[in-house]
């Protein structure tokens, strides 16, 4: 009896790790036959956990929406992750999730063992958060549950856009994934109207329903999205654009120079480019300095003469 227990709790954690199983995949990690794989599904359903099965070579099992949620198996390192980063949700790029998270904190720390409320209380307790400036707009937690069901389900979304100046567009896409930045969410999808990939930032997109259809989905615009969205933001977003060789390490460089700032690009040991964008050569300037790192100009040339302008400046200034 012990050890069908524990078999069952192992299938219900492989059902929750992934969205459809084979009988034959189920019946192989649990060392059984399909058979009893079958047997167990059944003793689920008893239990009440809606597992749902399509017949044929192409089915499986897959776990469904019930009317209660199924026990989150976790193990030691997962149970403390999970929490702490319930601990740290607030405040991080989501509107509204901070409540939330202390709720499933509570629930989930009244069935922490003591040795792992302790681990818990202790990474908490000793360790202070260091935020970067002002968070600025945040994504509203119900938008991102919307967008997130719909890249997963390939359902077409229609949505109210506003851009930077405040212009609001309808839009009509097919969405493709989310990208998370810092502060900062962002919708990669085909725009059906342009015929384009397209990166929105969420916390400006107001969906407008109904959704759908459904759609197949495209091969995606680059296989590193976190890449492609970090270029469109910081370079492809402006007008003025510029390639910029900074005198430290790539690595050394990506601890001060955010993907929402620009695509760093490795040179050799000791230097690295900067390719950024930015409304005006006056800003790119300050991008420039605000890099903390000794720099050369690549292109435009425009951008060194601004500079040698804005050191006669400052030298008569200092005069």
């Amino acid at each position: 009896m012990l050890e069908t227990s524990a078999r069952l709790l192992r299938l219900l954690s492989l059902l929750q790790a992934h969205r459809e199983w084979s009988g034959p995949d189920l019946a192989e990690r649990l060392g059984v036959t399909p058979r009893t794989v079958r047997r167990d599904v059944d003793k689920l359903r008893e239990l009440g956990y809606p597992v749902h099965a399509s017949p044929g070579t192409g089915g499986g099992y897959q776990l469904g929406a019930g009317a209660r949620l199924p026990p989150l198996l976790l193990d030691d390192e997962e149970a403390v992750a999970v929490a702490v980063g319930l601990r740290t949700a607030a405040g991080h790029g989501v509107e509204g999730i901070g409540e939330t998270s202390v709720r499933a904190l509570g629930k989930l720390e009244q069935v922490l063992p003591d040795r792992l409320r302790r681990r818990v209380n202790a990474l908490n307790t000793f360790t202070v958060p260091m935020l970067r400036g002002p968070a600025g707009p945040v994504a509203d937690a119900g938008v991102l549950t919307e967008l997130a069901g719909a890249c997963r389900d390939a359902e077409r979304l229609r949505f109210a856009y506003r851009d930077h100046s405040g212009s609001v567009s309808r839009r009509a896409v097919e969405p493709h994934r989310l990208v998370c930045t810092e502060r900062r969410w962002y919708l990669v999808a085909w725009d059906l109207d342009r015929a384009d990939w397209r990166t929105f930032r969420v916390d400006r997109i107001t969906p407008t329903p109904p959704h759908g259809p459904r759609f197949v989905p495209r091969e995606g615009p680059a296989e590193d999205l976190a890449a492609y969205v970090s270029k469109g933001v910081s370079i492809g977003a402006y007008p003025d654009r510029a390639v910029i060789r900074l005198k430290a390490g790539i690595d050394r460089a990506a601890e001060r120079i955010s993907p929402s700032a620009g695509v760093l690009e490795a040179v050799d040991a000791d230097t690295c480019l900067l390719h950024t964008g930015a409304h005006g050569v006056e800003v790119l300037i300050i991008h420039a300095m605000m890099t903390g790192f000794d720099f050369e100009v690549v292109e435009p040339p425009e951008l060194r003469g601004a500079i040698r302008e804005l050191r006669d400046r400052l030298s008569r200034a200092l005069d």
